[in-house]
C-alpha cells in the first residue's frame, strides 16, 4: 500500500533499488546530492545533475522534462553516501515560469523497479521559490528511509546547492543551467496537459489498459490559459518556450474544472469523438480509429492523437527497458550472492546458480518484450488507421491527399516537419508536428560531423541535399497558409542553391529573387529587422493602424544557405536580432549551416543555434521526448523518386495568389 506522505513524515524503504519518478506538469530540472552522515555534500563529485548524469548507484535525467525517472540503487552508493536528496529546480532564461507558485504542484513517487507505489509526496504550499529540495533517501541504524522535504529555495539553485554545503554553488548552478538549455534545444516540448479523462479515448471494455502512466498531476493552482484562433490573432507562445505544440484544447489538470476557452464558442470542453466501428468484445481493444481523442475538429482530433501516440510509445519503451535493466541487476545480484558462497565454488554450484539467474533474466526480460510488443502491435494498427485520414498539413508527401489540396483559407494547428521512430521497432513511425504560427525557428544541419549517415555522404551532395529539405519545408509552410499571408524571402551569398531553389524561384512564389551577395545579405535582414522593429512599437504602442501601408503583416519566413559566408559582424547581429524577436511578431528563421564552418565566431553563435530547433537532411538520432528523454530517430520527408506533388503544390500557391489578387 503507498504511504501518502506530509512534509517532514517518513517511511521504511522496503527494497535498495528503487526509481523516482517525478511529474510536474512543466519540464523541470531534476537532480539529485549524495550526503554524509551529517548531510554534507562532499564535492561536486557527489553530485548528480543534467551536465553529469551518472554516479555510482544513481542516475537522474539529462534534460529539463515534465515527467521524470531517477534510477537509484542504495547498496551501490559510493562509501561514506548516507543520504540522497532529491533536488527540483525551475530552468532558467528560457522563458518558462520563474517559480513553483505559478506551476501545478509537482508531484514525487519513489516506486520499485516494477513500478509499484511505495511513498508519495505532493510538494504543495511553493511560491516564490525556483528550487526545492523534494525529498530525501537516508540511512539510520542500517535501515533506509524515506522522508518528504518540500523545502524550497527563492535564491534558486544556486541557493539550494549553498544550503547544502557545495562550495562555488553560483558557479555550479550555471553549469547546470548551461547542460539544461542545450539539452531544451533539442527537446521536443510537449503540448499543454490533457483533460482529467485523457484527451485519448481507449474503446477498452472488461481489460485496463495496459500501457505504463505516470501518477497523475495534482489540481494546477491557475486555469489552463484560453484557446485562442491562430486565424484571427499573431503569433503566441504556449507554455513551451521552443517548438512543439500542444494541444489546442487545454483542460485542467487531473481532477480539477475544465477550462477549454474559444473566442467564437461558449466555455465548454471539446466533445470526445462518437463511437465508431463494433463493439469491442469482452477484454478486447476495439479496432482503432481516426480521431480518437477529443477536439472541436477532425484535424484537432488528430493532432491530439498523434501526440497521444507520440506519449504512448515513449512509455512503453521506457518501461521495457526499465524491466530490462532490472532483470540484468538482479541477475548480477544473484550471481554475486551466489559465487560470493565459497561452497558455491566447488563441483557443479557453482555453474547451477548462474543457469538458474540467467533463466531468471531470461525469463523476466521474455515477459517485458510480451507487454511490449502488445503495446507495439496496439501502436501500429492505430498508425495504419492514422495515417490515410491526416489532412495535407499533417500528411507525408507521398499521401495522395497532397495531389488534391486546395490552398486553405484559415491557419492549421500543426504542420508535419519529419518522423520519429526509437530502435525497439523502426517502422512505427510518429509524424513530428510543430504549432503554427511557428514558435520556434529552424536549422537544417548541413555538417557531415552531424550524424553517422552525414559523415558517409559527399560533403556537396549533404549540402544540396539540405537546401532541398529547406525548400521543401518552405513549400509546404507556403502550401499551408492562406494567399498572400505567408511570405519567404531567400538569401544565398554564393549563389550555390540555385538547383534546390528552382522550384521556389520557377513557380513565382518567393518575396523576391533570392539574395546574393554581401550587398543583397545586407538588404534583405534589413529589411526584415526593420519590419520587426516597427510591429513590436506597433505592438507596445496599441497602434496597429499607425504601421506602414506598404509593410507586409503576414507571416515572413527567410531561408538562409551556406551560413556564415557572406555575414559580417553586423549581419551576424541581425540575424540573432531576428531569431530572439523575430517569432512573436511572425519572423522566422529556416537556416541551412554546418556549425563547424561557423566555429570561428566562437560562443557568440550559441544562443541563436540553441533558439532553432536543429533537423538533418538525413536519419539522426538527435531528438529527445518531453516525458522520459529517449533518443529519438528523426527522418526527414522527402518526396517521393519521379514525383512531381511539390511542383504540384507550388503551382497551386502561386494560383491562389494570382485569384486572391496578391
Amino acid at each position: 500500500m503507498t504511504a501518502e506522505l506530509v512534509r517532514g513524515q517518513n517511511h521504511t524503504l522496503p527494497q535498495t533499488r528503487l526509481e523516482i519518478r517525478v511529474s510536474a506538469g512543466t519540464p523541470v530540472v531534476a537532480g539529485a546530492t549524495l550526503g554524509d552522515e551529517r548531510g554534507t555534500v562532499r564535492g561536486i563529485e557527489w553530485i548528480a545533475h543534467p551536465g553529469s548524469p551518472q554516479l555510482p548507484g544513481l542516475e537522474v535525467s539529462q534534460q529539463a522534462a515534465a515527467d521524470h525517472r531517477l534510477a537509484v540503487d542504495l547498496e551501490a552508493l559510493p562509501p561514506g553516501a548516507h543520504r540522497v536528496t532529491v533536488l527540483l529546480a525551475l530552468p532558467v532564461g528560457v522563458g518558462g515560469p520563474v517559480r513553483f507558485g505559478a506551476v501545478p504542484a509537482p508531484f514525487v513517487a519513489v516506486t520499485g523497479l516494477d513500478g509499484t507505489e511505495i511513498a508519495s509526496f505532493t510538494l504543495t504550499d511553493l511560491d516564490a521559490e525556483s528550487a526545492v529540495s523534494a525529498l530525501e533517501l537516508y540511512r539510520r541504524q542500517d535501515v533506509w528511509k524515506v522522508r518528504a522535504v518540500g523545502q524550497g529555495y527563492a535564491g534558486g539553485l544556486a541557493a539550494m546547492l549553498a544550503d547544502q554545503g557545495v562550495t562555488e554553488p553560483a558557479a555550479l548552478a550555471g553549469t547546470i543551467q548551461e547542460a539544461v538549455t542545450r539539452g531544451l534545444a533539442r527537446s521536443v516540448a510537449p503540448p499543454p496537459p490533457r483533460t482529467p479523462e485523457g484527451d485519448r479515448v481507449r474503446h477498452t471494455t472488461g481489460s485496463a489498459d495496459h500501457r505504463p502512466t505516470a501518477p497523475p498531476p495534482p489540481p494546477a493552482p491557475e486555469p489552463p490559459e484560453p484557446l485562442t484562433d491562430p486565424a484571427t490573432t499573431g503569433p503566441a507562445h504556449t507554455a513551451q518556450p521552443h517548438t512543439a505544440p500542444g494541444p489546442a484544447a487545454a483542460g485542467a489538470s487531473a481532477g480539477g474544472p475544465i477550462n477549454y476557452a474559444h473566442p467564437r464558442r461558449q466555455h465548454a470542453a471539446p466533445p470526445s469523438p462518437p463511437p465508431t466501428g463494433p463493439p469491442a468484445q469482452p477484454g478486447q481493444p476495439a479496432q482503432p480509429v481516426a480521431g480518437d481523442a477529443t477536439g472541436w475538429s477532425m484535424d484537432e482530433r488528430l493532432y491530439n492523437q498523434i501526440w497521444g501516440m507520440f506519449e504512448d510509445l515513449a512509455r512503453a519503451v521506457a518501461a521495457h527497458r526499465s524491466a530490462v535493466d532490472f532483470a540484468e541487476s538482479r541477475m548480477d545480484q544473484e550471481l554475486d550472492r551466489a559465487l560470493s558462497d565459497p561452497r558455491n565454488r566447488i563441483g557443479g554450484a557453482g555453474d547451477r546458480a548462474r543457469e538458474a539467474a540467467r533463466a531468471k533474466r531470461d525469463e523476466l526480460a521474455s515477459r517485458a518484450r510480451e507487454a511490449l510488443d502488445r503495446d507495439l502491435a496496439q501502436l501500429a494498427a492505430e498508425a495504419a488507421v492514422v495515417e490515410p485520414a491526416l489532412p495535407a498539413a499533417y500528411a507525408g508527401w507521398g499521401n495522395p491527399v497532397w495531389h488534391a489540396h486546395r490552398i486553405p483559407m484559415e491557419i492549421p494547428m500543426a504542420l508535419r516537419i519529419g518522423d520519429l521512430h526509437l530502435p525497439e521497432r523502426t517502422d512505427l513511425r510518429i509524424p513530428l508536428l510543430v504549432r503554427l504560427p511557428l514558435e520556434r525557428g529552424m536549422w537544417v544541419d548541413s555538417g557531415r560531423t552531424a550524424s553517422e549517415a552525414a559523415a558517409l555522404m559527399d560533403t556537396d551532395r549533404l549540402r544540396r541535399l539540405a537546401m532541398e529539405t529547406a525548400v521543401a519545408h518552405a513549400a509546404r509552410l507556403l502550401a499551408v497558409y492562406p494567399p498572400g499571408e505567408f511570405a519567404v524571402h531567400v538569401i544565398d551569398p554564393a549563389g550555390s542553391a540555385a538547383g534546390p531553389l528552382a522550384p521556389l524561384v520557377e513557380a513565382g512564389v518567393l518575396a523576391g529573387p533570392p539574395a546574393a551577395g554581401p550587398g543583397g545579405v545586407a538588404s534583405v535582414l534589413a529589411h526584415l529587422t526593420r519590419r520587426v522593429d516597427l510591429v513590436q512599437m506597433a505592438v507596445r504602442a496599441r497602434a496597429a493602424d499607425s504601421l506602414p501601408p506598404d509593410l507586409d503583416t503576414g507571416e515572413q519566413l527567410l531561408v538562409v544557405n551556406d551560413f556564415p559566408h557572406g555575414f559580417d559582424d553586423r549581419a551576424v547581429t541581425q540575424l540573432r536580432y531576428l531569431a530572439d524577436e523575430g517569432p512573436a511578431v511572425g519572423v522566422h528563421l529556416l537556416m541551412v549551416a554546418d556549425r563547424e564552418e561557423a566555429s570561428a565566431y566562437g560562443p557568440v553563435l550559441d544562443p541563436l543555434w540553441r533558439s532553432l530547433l536543429r533537423i538533418t537532411p538525413v536519419a539522426d538520432s538527435h531528438l529527445a521526448d518531453p516525458w522520459v528523454g529517449h533518443a529519438w530517430t528523426y527522418e526527414p520527408l522527402t518526396v517521393p523518386p519521379g514525383s512531381r506533388v511539390l511542383e504540384q503544390v507550388l503551382a497551386a500557391v502561386a494560383e491562389a495568389r494570382r485569384a486572391a489578387g496578391r
